[in-house]
């Protein structure tokens, strides 16, 4: 099981927030880099990036910080990185600077055709996000609800060829109160590809129930808030995870 600590960019600083709100943001650390390296020593083994202004603005808004992130840390952990990647382009520039995963949200629900050319393109390193609020996908930063149901998309971008899905329940993110497990299960068993949980992240008894889980599929889950504000202490957290699963 992997606990895959966040570091959500905003204007170049390290930031969380509540329900995916811009307006309701706290500022973490005014040095990203920094902040990864300290994940890496306390054993993380895969970091999360989200380009929060890039997914507003639908294009990438903190490119110089994050290339200094993988320039430094990339060839000692894997980086998967969301937030305003629309375009092929954009995405092989970021491989080419040593990122692993490219995460595609909202672009991937409206235009499945770009998702699909990116899974041939560059095989083994899309990753789909879909952030849901009971059960339906939410795109633009979680602004805006659609009909789609997260199981029926899952399925659809697991026949694209997708390396994994990362699901978000946007009704919990920031909130520290506790991961949506049965959900996170359900599109789980749905799909044959590893699924990463997200959202409302909080102690180590979230940890225990998804270990618990691990073999319907989940890969791993993404540490938030709880790891910044104390709530979760990370190295103790894995080291649980992998008491539990090995």
């Amino acid at each position: 099981m992997l606990l895959i600590p966040a570091i959500d960019l905003k204007d170049g600083h390290c930031v969380r927030l509540k329900q995916g709100d811009m307006k309701q943001s706290t500022i973490f650390s005014e040095d990203p880099l920094q902040m990864a390296s300290q994940w890496i020593a306390l054993g993380a083994r895969r970091l999360h990036l989200v380009d929060l202004n890039g997914a507003f603005a639908g294009h990438p808004l903190n490119e110089k910080v994050i290339r200094k992130i993988l320039k430094e840390v990339g060839s000692a952990v894997d980086v998967q990185l969301g937030g305003g990647i629309r375009d092929l382009d954009t995405i092989e520039t970021y491989l080419d600077a040593g990122l692993r995963y490219v995460i595609i949200g909202t672009a991937a629900i409206r235009n499945p055709g770009f998702l699909q050319d990116a899974c041939t393109a560059f095989g083994g390193h899309i990753v789909v996000g879909l952030d849901a609020r009971d059960g339906k996908v939410a795109t633009d930063g979680w602004s805006k609800l659609t009909r789609h149901d997260v199981v029926d998309l899952g399925k659809k971008f697991e026949d694209f060829g997708v390396e994994s899905i990362i699901y978000t329940d946007i009704g919990r993110d920031g909130m520290l109160s506790g991961i949506n497990v049965e959900a996170t299960v359900k599109l789980a068993q749905a799909l044959t590809i590893p699924v990463i949980a997200s959202g409302g992240l909080s102690s180590i008894a979230d940890i225990e129930a998804l270990c618990a889980v691990e073999d319907e599929g989940i890969e791993g889950v993404i540490c938030g808030r709880a790891i910044y504000s104390g709530d979760l202490d990370f190295a103790t957290a894995q080291r649980r995870a992998d008491e539990l699963n090995g």
